[in-house]
């Protein structure tokens, strides 16, 4: 029996924590667009109380049965936090359905648990900080860049 209807995965950058966005002229297309995005993240929101979320996923399961009523989203996008980082104030995220095992779906429903995703990665995110998890996102980061610094590579490798 599943533990519960909903299951949310991510990898959190504090984008306070980044000094240079260099990305590596030879990284791969892939790597090269998430540099940007983040880029792009921090042009629109800054970086203060701000979080990348990637490589993320929201499950959200309908029936008891993993074979039937199954919808799987990813997400990747910026959580902002409020002044304190104590709760999440919203979230700005690029969602898309990658799979599912719903044969009454449609795409009303799709567009609502779409809009879902972000109302659950809210109250998730809430989770992450009461867990102590955001602070150890922190320190990795700031583990990183100092790491970086030592060496005068680009940030941008460890994203």
């Amino acid at each position: 029996m599943q533990s519960s209807q909903v299951e949310i995965s991510f990898e959190c950058l504090p984008l306070q924590s980044l000094g240079r966005l260099g990305i590596p002229l030879d990284a791969s297309p892939a790597f090269h667009e998430r540099g940007q995005r983040i880029k792009d993240a921090i042009e629109k929101h800054g970086t203060c109380n701000t979080y990348y979320l990637f490589d993320a996923h929201c499950i959200f399961r309908l029936t008891n049965d993993p074979s039937c009523g199954m919808l799987r989203f990813g997400f990747e996008g910026t959580v902002i936090t409020d002044p304190g980082d104590l709760c999440t104030r919203s979230c700005d995220l690029d969602v898309r359905l990658l799979q599912e095992t719903c044969d009454w779906l449609t795409e009303p429903i799709v567009r609502w648990f779409s809009e879902t995703v972000s109302v659950a990665v809210r109250v998730e995110f809430d989770r992450f900080i009461a867990e102590g998890d955001l602070s150890r996102s922190r320190v990795r980061a700031s583990r990183a860049a100092t790491a970086c610094e030592e060496t005068s590579s680009s940030l941008g490798m460890y994203l």
